[in-house]
């Protein structure tokens, strides 16, 4: 019963008539705005707020964010919810919180065309309505996982607890409302609560000690909102689908085909056989078979939902994050040797110059002969001796033909070093290496290259939708910087050319041997555009290729499936293929599986800088070779020769002297001494700082007593520390 009646407050709204007010209402509404609507007075507010107390005890209203109220069981005008399903008429969300014992309604959302694709455990502000005795969501913004957890060290202070971010951007801590069980020192998730300068957090999740060898990856792993832990009913799907029989296909077992993977693959999804043509002198075959994954990943499964919100596999040096069950990545798919293996072969007739004559797609089984890393084959090949020397004698001569397409072409040669963070057994650092680039790498690359293009290629000729791999040339203000950049070197670039691929590779052919070649490379980089997934095919710059499609790794990239997918329909090779439905929505499948891309690639790169971090951490004092890679008013960043993880240089670190930054030529200048640092230029530096937890670096200029001191510090002689501490070579005339 109601703690007051109405009728002991004549001049409320009747409970009907508040309910339609609020139904009305696209924006929150509270106690306050009842009253205003509703022209009450200030001696109504204290009845009309024991009403709505009565409204809610009796689940007429529901209160939700900051004191709004909304119809009981129901939904407010706008929420956040979560992301459950990824089916082919839009996703299914869930209200984030909901307190109630019945089941959380479940929301269609409603996504523009223009608005990127959401997949499963996104978390949207959402504004909500009635439809049809269901409910709809129209998305107003995505919530990243910055804003919707904290990442942080828990610490113990005399007022209390106190979250300190991993992110190296965050630019304060947060006082901690509840740590739960967490101790001083853990790391945890958190989430934040109140407005600045009053924010709190409450701590959701432990993960434990930061500084365990394999909190790293964990760090980017929760820090980007990967998924990494796969639900009951998947791992399930995995382990039936696993026992499917292969079926009819044809047999391939014959071909002496065999994987060449680095030395610590997880997993074997694509495997090579080519040899001269005997009917045809001059020319090659080549088979390149793919790991069937549409075979046992359905359209509109459990496993297919899974994997596409996960959208690819991510590769850290101390784990993976696999887009599959390991039942299925690790087993099944995997093209180990001397297994019968489901694939999906592509058939390749290749000429002497490394034209494609004819391809054909069909699904096969094979059994690989081996499982050889990139540098066993190049010892093999290069001694011409062991076991697999002839196959790989026929694909180097095939690859030979492939090699004459690739330089007929011209693609972009650029060559960056590429970091490699070695672990011991215990999982700690051993050490951190550059790859090296071998003929195996490019041998392999070659021949995935004219499989991705037969298969972009036979989908056009069947006019099927195809998920391209697009690369779209620079636009204009990137070529004009790059033009503004290199005439600081004397180089000139002329914007009136068509550009190519060529046009950058006579660019970098003219830096070879320069010390500024690698800043360059670097900017010839910066220079081109990000390439992404679309049902449209604007082809591939950077390759120089008209038509281009990602088949070759399935296990590890939902592309790739939606490529099988695609090739399965058109050709009529059986179950699996791309249903109609898919292909009407491939766009939207395009954009999320772009937007994983680029989320991987991010944890990745920030999980190697913290290992580089953690690695030079035992390092800080000592003087260490450097690069500076970037250089603005605030300061520079310097790399470390030989092991990445950019640092920084405060410029308010170089001494009493003032610099000016020109930011045309991108230059720091001592207006006393003509002091300069500019990008490229190569220097000692001391180790001030190495945080693991967040991956930054900061280093000092060096002094003879190995301290920085700060600016309008002067010593004993009078003379400006700018001056007694710049380093020789570095001032102006040296």
């Amino acid at each position: 019963m109601p703690r007051r009646s109405q009728q002991s407050a004549p001049s409320l709204p009747t409970r009907d008539a508040i309910l339609a007010f609020i139904r009305s209402q696209t924006s929150a509404v509270g106690k306050r705005e009842i009253a205003r609507a509703f022209g009450l007075h200030a001696q109504d507010k204290i009845a009309l707020k024991s009403l709505l107390k009565d409204m809610q005890d009796e689940g007429v209203l529901d209160l939700g964010p900051g004191r709004s109220l909304h119809k009981g069981g129901g939904l407010p005008p706008v929420a956040v919810i979560r992301i459950i399903e990824a089916g082919d008429n839009g996703p299914i969300a869930v209200p984030d919180r909901w307190d109630h014992p019945q089941p959380p309604p479940r929301i269609r959302v409603l996504e523009g065309k223009r608005r990127a694709a959401h997949g499963v455990g996104d978390r949207i502000l959402a504004r909500i309505e009635e439809h049809g005795g269901g409910w709809q969501a129209f998305p107003m913004k995505t919530l990243a996982k910055t804003e919707e957890f904290v990442l942080g060290i828990l610490r113990k202070e005399a007022l209390g607890f106190r979250l300190v971010p991993v992110d190296k951007r965050a630019r304060a801590d947060l006082a901690v409302s509840d740590p739960g069980e967490a101790k001083p020192g853990d790391l945890v998730l958190a989430e934040p609560g109140g407005r600045p300068p009053h924010q709190h957090a409450r701590v959701v999740e432990i993960l434990g000690d930061p500084f365990a060898p394999r909190s790293f990856s964990l760090i980017a792993i929760h820090a980007k909102g990967i998924p990494h832990r796969f639900e009951q009913e998947v791992l399930d799907q995995a382990d039936d689908v696993a026992k499917l029989p292969l079926g009819d296909r044809e047999d391939l077992r014959a071909l002496p085909f065999l994987t060449i993977d680095p030395a610590d693959a997880r997993d074997h999804d694509d495997a090579i056989w080519a040899a001269p043509d005997p009917a045809n002198p001059g020319q090659f075959k080549a088979i390149v078979a793919i790991a069937d994954v549409s075979f046992y990943v359905r359209p509109g499964t459990a496993l297919d939902r899974s994997a596409r919100s996960r959208g690819n596999s991510v590769y850290f040096p101390d784990r993976v994050v696999p887009m599959l069950p390991e039942t299925l990545s690790a087993h099944v798919c995997s093209l180990v040797e001397n297994e019968d293996r489901a694939v999906l072969a592509c058939h390749l007739e290749i000429a002497a110059d490394g034209k494609i004559l004819t391809q054909r797609f069909t699904r096969a089984v094979i059994r690989c002969v081996t499982n050889i890393a990139y540098e066993d084959a190049q010892t093999t090949f290069d001694a011409q001796t062991g076991e697999f020397l002839p196959i790989l004698k026929d694909l180097w001569a095939t690859w030979g033909a492939l090699t004459i397409a690739r330089n007929t072409r011209e693609p972009l040669a650029l060559d960056l070093p590429e970091r490699r963070v070695v672990l011991d057994s215990a999982g700690r650092i051993a050490s951190i290496e550059l790859r090296v680039t071998l003929d195996a790498h490019k041998l392999i690359e070659d021949f995935m290259i004219a499989a991705n293009v037969a298969a972009a290629k036979a989908l056009e000729a069947k006019k099927s939708p195809c998920m391209y791999r697009d690369h779209e040339p620079p636009g204009r203000e990137k070529l004009i910087a790059l033009k503004d950049y290199l005439e600081t070197f004397g180089q000139n670039f002329a914007m009136g050319q068509v550009i190519q691929p060529a046009t950058f590779n006579r660019v970098l052919a003219r830096a070879k041997g320069e010390e500024y070649a690698e800043q360059v490379m670097e900017q010839v980089l910066r220079t081109q555009t990000q390439a992404y997934y679309s049902p449209d095919n604007k082809g591939h710059f950077g390759l120089s290729l008209g038509s281009y499609a990602h088949f070759t790794s399935p296990i590890r990239r939902y592309a790739d499936l939606v490529v099988h997918r695609a090739l399965v329909a058109a050709y009529k090779l059986g179950d699996g293929g791309l249903s109609d439905a898919d292909g009407a929505s491939m766009g939207r499948t395009a954009d999320h599986v772009s937007m994983t891309e680029r989320r991987a690639m991010e944890a990745e790169r920030d999980t190697t800088d913290r290992y580089v971090a953690a690695y030079l951490s035992s390092r800080i004092g000592e003087t260490l070779p450097t690069r500076i890679t970037g250089v603005a008013k605030f300061g520079f960043f310097a790399q470390v020769v030989g092991l990445g993880g950019d640092g920084l240089v405060p410029v308010s670190t170089l001494g009493d002297e003032r610099f000016i930054y020109d930011e045309g030529t991108r230059v720091l200048e001592g207006i006393e001494t003509g002091t300069r640092f500019t990008a490229g230029m190569r220097l000692d530096l001391v180790l001030a700082e190495a945080n693991p937890i967040t991956g930054a670096l900061r280093f000092e200029l060096p002094l003879g007593e190995g301290q920085t001191r700060p600016r309008n510090d002067r010593v004993r002689t009078g003379r400006r520390v700018g001056q007694s501490r710049i380093p020789k070579g570095i001032r102006r005339g040296r």
